[in-house]
């Protein structure tokens, strides 16, 4: 049974209970849509199509990044990484607009808005990512199956195509001498380190003291790429870089310097060293 009842001076809301079905309602701002949605609401419940939209329609992408934060971002091992992203959709336009009303076309606006600002296409791609994986989420787990995933009706930017190329003879000191020339006295290291190592730039970032035994000449990575504990052997060249570095009595980080700062330590030493 449907009715459609005035509320206030401005609102109508309809509601539509079936035997079966939990009641469900909505309120609209004339009563013609009103009528429309309860028809359309009971007509899916005799047929038996009728999906809940009370919880998607509610729920703001604000909200629901709170919860994926807590819920699944938590258990990444990329967490801090990704908490970054969410925090910038928290405060973007679109978190205070319900799941039910963000469409394709609200992400393509993002999308072409980033491109214009300048940002890579594999950044874009990763925000966007996120988003889906979330609508997705909310579909599966949180109860919001009328949900439709508005991601994946935009055409997404695809994978930066990565540029690789050797060092030429002499340029691996000459680049090594700006970085000890820097402001940050871990950079060079780093990358004296990841030459006779083959580490990951993550892997030498994340590495602390209690991970190496200088005397057995090894590293333990407790949290790799594959999930796997690996043990790395480390050459004398290696050794001397990390016997060279300041260590603190409670151990700690090896090489305190942030991928960001790694990066803009290596860029301005390759632009000292183009215009050398």
């Amino acid at each position: 049974m449907a009715t459609v009842r005035k509320r206030g001076d401005y609102q109508w809301q309809a509601i539509v209970k079936r035997k079966g079905f939990s009641p469900t309602s909505k309120t609209f701002l004339n009563r013609k849509d009103a009528e429309a949605w309860a028809t359309v609401t009971e007509s899916e419940m005799l047929r038996g199509v009728f999906i809940p939209r009370a919880e998607a329609e509610k729920t703001t992408l604000k909200e629901a990044l709170e919860r994926y934060r807590d819920e699944a971002t938590a258990r990444k091992k990329g967490k801090s990484r990704e908490e970054t992203r969410i925090a910038r959709w928290m405060d973007h336009k679109l978190a205070v607009r319900s799941l039910a009303s963000i469409r394709g076309a609200d992400l393509a606006k993002f999308r072409d808005e980033w491109r214009k600002a300048g940002k890579a296409e594999n950044t874009i791609r990763i925000e966007l990512a996120l988003l889906s994986h979330l609508f997705e989420v909310a579909r599966r787990e949180w109860g919001m199956e009328s949900l439709q995933n508005p991601v994946k009706t935009i055409a997404l930017p695809g994978p930066s195509e990565r540029r690789e190329r050797r060092l030429e003879p002499g340029e691996e000191t000459t680049l090594l001498a700006e970085l000890e020339q820097g402001r940050n006295q871990y950079a060079a290291p780093v990358v004296r380190f990841a030459i006779e190592t083959a580490m990951r730039q993550g892997e030498i970032l994340g590495l602390r003291w209690e991970d190496v035994d200088l005397k057995t000449r090894v590293a333990v990575l407790h949290d790799t790429k594959n999930g796997e504990r690996r043990v790395v052997p480390l050459s004398s060249a290696a050794l001397s870089v990390l016997k060279s570095l300041p260590r603190g009595i409670r151990g700690g980080l090896i090489f305190k310097i942030t991928q960001d700062g790694l990066i803009r330590a290596f860029n301005l030493a390759r632009i000292l060293h183009e215009f050398a």
